[in-house]
C-alpha cells in the first residue's frame, strides 16, 4: 500500500492537509487585510517568564514568533519525520507503525522543529512585537508604507521606528475613508482596530 495512502500514515495526511489549509487561509487573510496570524498573536496572554507554563510557551518561541509560522514548523517537522519513520519501517520490517504509536513519536519532532527553525526565525524577524503595552506605544508614531498602498479596506505595511530606535512592521489602514497612502508615504499613527493600526497623513513631515 502506498505510503500516502496507508492507514497507518492517517496522522501524518492531517498534519500535510493542515499544511496546506494554514497557507491557504493566512493567504486568503492578506487578500481581504485580516491577517489571521495576527488576531491569534493578539488573543495570546503576556509571556513574562515567571510561571514554568510561561518558561515553556518561551522555549518554543511564542511571543517572538507568529503563532501561525509555528504551528507551520511543528506541522512540518511532525508530517516529514512521520513519514520518514514510517518509510523506515515498513523497509526494515515490511509494514507500518500502527497510526497511534507513530503519531507520538512523531510530536518531539514537531516540537523540535519549532524550537530550531522558530530560534532562526526569531533573530530574522526581531521586529515583531507581541505584547499590548508594545503594540500600544507605537500610536502617535511616525512611519513609513514600504510594501502596497494602503487605503480603507485594504491594509499596506509600514514601517514604523518605537522610542528606543527599532522598526516595527505594522500592517496599516487610512484613519479617513478618502486617503490613499502610496508606497513612501509618511504616516501618523492614530489609533490601532483589531489586528490592524490606523493612520493620518504625517502632520509634519520634519519628524522624521
Amino acid at each position: 500500500m502506498s505510503l500516502f495512502t496507508a492507514p497507518e500514515n492517517l496522522p501524518f495526511g492531517i498534519g500535510f492537509a493542515l499544511i496546506v489549509g494554514v497557507a491557504l487561509l493566512e493567504g486568503v487573510g492578506m487578500l481581504v487585510s485580516l491577517s489571521p496570524s495576527n488576531l491569534l498573536d493578539d488573543l495570546l496572554p503576556e509571556i513574562d517568564g515567571d510561571s514554568g507554563l510561561d518558561r515553556v510557551l518561551g522555549w518554543l518561541h511564542l511571543g517572538k514568533v507568529p503563532v501561525l509560522v509555528l504551528l507551520l514548523l511543528f506541522l512540518t517537522g511532525y508530517t516529514v519525520f512521520g513519514y520518514s519513520l514510517q518509510l523506515v519501517m515498513n523497509g526494515l520490517f515490511g509494514g507500518y507503525l500502527y497510526a497511534a504509536a507513530a503519531g507520538v513519536l512523531a510530536v518531539p519532532a514537531g516540537l523540535a522543529t519549532v524550537r530550531g527553525l522558530g530560534s532562526l526565525i526569531a533573530h530574522i524577524i526581531p521586529q515583531d512585537e507581541s505584547s499590548a503595552v508594545s503594540e500600544q506605544s507605537l500610536i502617535g508614531r511616525v512611519g513609513v508604507i514600504v510594501t502596497g498602498a494602503a487605503r480603507r479596506g485594504l491594509a499596506a505595511q509600514a514601517r514604523v521606528k518605537d522610542i528606543h530606535g527599532r522598526s516595527h512592521y505594522l500592517m496599516v489602514e487610512p484613519d479617513l475613508e478618502s486617503d490613499v497612502f502610496e508606497e513612501g508615504a509618511q504616516v501618523l499613527i492614530v489609533s490601532k482596530l483589531g489586528a490592524f493600526y490606523r493612520c493620518i497623513a504625517n502632520p509634519h513631515p520634519t519628524l522624521m
